[in-house]
């Protein structure tokens, strides 16, 4: 019990003041089922004893009872597990994994961001087991994959749940295998973030060391409540001036709405529409390729990528080559273009936060709710799945409904 111990602690997968209590669980465990410690124990033994407390042990202190076996079996197989150096032939297999991997995710039409996110956990995935093909591995091993991640490398619930998405992409998809018992891996703790929030001052004071497209998108970011992402993917035919409204198109998990476009705005971005015009003219008459079309659109309307509602509202100032189709074309400006240019006008501003693009759709958000706005009504504009998600922002707000004032203030 002295390197599960030492392990708990040099992990620190539990608070310190808690080790003694999952050590003794374990114990408990072996006592119970009439094992030697460390010995491989059946589900059914482990069960019994779950169910053994459940008769005279608080809820709580059952579930950390069964967070301690899982830690524990966790910790006795990373003991075990083999460092061999990767074969050959293994490394040959894991590559025809990867391409059928890339082929299935086109196939299915997952976004570019979500192959590279998910080829990059399946690099992380086969580093962890050098010693195996794909085709060996189980989902006992898959189990520890993930507990390896909320364990020593303290992931986010939310980074933990990317990781299996990927998992079970690469398993159901590529090598036609579901898997059983993930449910039983070491979990991430949860953990709660207020988000960064910059007053409506702030917000002027970073506008004021900014200008150009840079300027423009950041107001539209802020102005309309829009991921970085869906600003930069914005498209000519999803601006209404006369219905003074924006349609976001495939935006987080792939659903298209609309949101405000403030009159404030309208003069600059017809503007700016003048300038992607002279581009998109250029471009006409060098018969450059037309801009990347998502799904199957550019088969079923091969020349509307020409056209000019389908032109990005921010297109790059050069051609760049697409990394699927090797197609040279007219992309939208890269994500770093406008996250740099925000730090340093935070800097600049003097502004003690850590302010980044998305700060400015929390500002969004948190205004609106200052200004009265039901919550209802902000979900729908963010594009928000559960309410909760935007109850993140009541705690937040400066004003509440309650107006609670501290008694120092009186």
């Amino acid at each position: 019990m002295k390197n599960f111990s030492s392990y708990l602690q040099n992990q620190k997968a539990v608070p310190e003041y808690k080790v003694k209590f999952y050590l003794s669980w374990v114990q408990q465990l072996y006592h119970f089922s009439g094992s030697d410690y460390g010995s491989e124990l059946q589900t059914s033994q482990v069960a019994s004893y779950l169910k053994m407390l459940a008769r005279s042990k608080e809820d709580w202190q059952v579930k950390q009872a069964q967070e301690a076996i899982k830690l524990f079996q966790f910790f006795l197989r990373q003991q075990s597990r083999e460092d061999a150096e990767p074969h050959a032939e293994r490394e040959q297999k894991w590559n025809e994994a990867f391409v059928a991997a890339v082929t299935m995710l086109r196939l299915k039409h997952r976004s570019l961001s979500t192959e590279r996110t998910y080829l990059g956990w399946l690099k992380q995935f086969r580093a962890f087991f050098a010693s195996q093909t794909p085709e060996q591995i189980t989902g006992l091993q898959v189990r520890d994959f993930l507990s390896y991640l909320a364990v020593e490398r303290r992931v986010a619930p939310s980074t933990q749940n990317q990781a299996l998405n990927a998992i079970v992409f690469f398993f159901r998809h590529v090598l036609e295998r579901d898997l059983d018992g993930l449910g039983e891996a070491v979990r991430a703790h949860p953990r709660r973030r207020l988000p960064v929030v910059l007053s409506k001052r702030e917000v002027s004071d970073l506008f004021e060391q900014m200008t150009g497209t840079g300027l423009l998108m950041s107001r539209l970011i802020y102005g309309c409540g829009l991921r970085l992402k869906e600003c930069l993917c914005l498209r000519i035919k999803d601006i209404d001036f006369d219905r003074s409204c924006l349609t976001v198109r495939a935006g987080k998990g792939d659903k298209d709405r609309q949101t405000v476009l403030p009159e404030s705005l309208k003069y600059d971005l017809q503007q700016q529409l003048d300038k992607v015009a002279s581009v998109y003219k250029e471009d006409r008459r060098n018969e450059v390729a037309g801009v990347y079309l998502p799904g199957a659109l550019e088969k079923k309307y091969p020349g509307a990528g020409r056209e000019w509602g389908w032109q990005w509202v921010f297109p790059a100032n050069a051609l760049s080559i697409d990394p699927r189709s090797s197609v040279i074309r007219r992309h939208h400006l890269h994500p770093n273009t406008l996250q740099k240019q925000v730090k340093q006008a935070a800097l600049a501003a003097g502004l003690a936060k850590n302010v980044s693009v998305h700060t400015l759709r929390h500002s969004f958000a948190t205004h609106l709710l200052e200004n009265g706005y039901d919550i209802r009504t902000i979900q729908e504009l963010l594009g928000h799945q559960s309410v909760q998600t935007t109850m993140i922002y009541t705690h937040v707000a400066q004003k509440n409904r309650l107006g609670v004032r501290s008694p120092l203030d009186e």
